[in-house]
């Protein structure tokens, strides 16, 4: 069920484009173990001073060609498997790319289940509460 959200910098082509959505959504199979036709992406061609990223932070370099990453998606993972998700997603854009990993920013924001609707206006997850309230008599 993750959402996902890709911005990258209009200079890369559309089949690194390509690979690099490839790369989050293999990620998220391996790692988070989400189902290969679980796959819903915004992918956003972003130009020049559209992305604002810092040269240099926490000692990791930054280039003009930094990929932004977000993933909404249930919460309840351990900080280990998040760090095995970041760490592939990395890898793998780099591998399909020439986005170097240290480019590749990756932001997670947890919701829980009932917040989502794949369509037809319908909370496919939520629990209902079967609880009535009494009627005033």
């Amino acid at each position: 069920m993750p959402l996902v959200r890709i911005d990258h910098p209009a200079i890369l082509t559309a089949t690194e484009a390509a690979a690099i959505s490839q790369a989050v959504h293999v990620a998220l199979i391996q790692v988070f173990g989400v189902p290969a036709d679980d796959l819903f992406q915004v992918v956003a061609r972003r130009a020049p001073g559209e992305m604002v990223v810092s040269p240099q932070y926490l000692g990791i370099r930054h280039s003009d060609l930094a990929v932004f990453v977000q993933i909404a998606c249930s919460p309840g993972r351990s900080v280990g498997l998040k760090e095995e998700l970041y760490a592939r997603i990395a890898a793998g854009v780099a591998a399909g790319t020439r986005v170097p990993a240290d480019d590749v920013i990756i932001n997670l924001v947890e919701t829980v289940r009932d917040n989502w609707s794949f369509g037809a206006g319908i909370a496919h997850y939520a629990v209902r509460d079967r609880a009535r309230p009494a009627s005033a008599s």
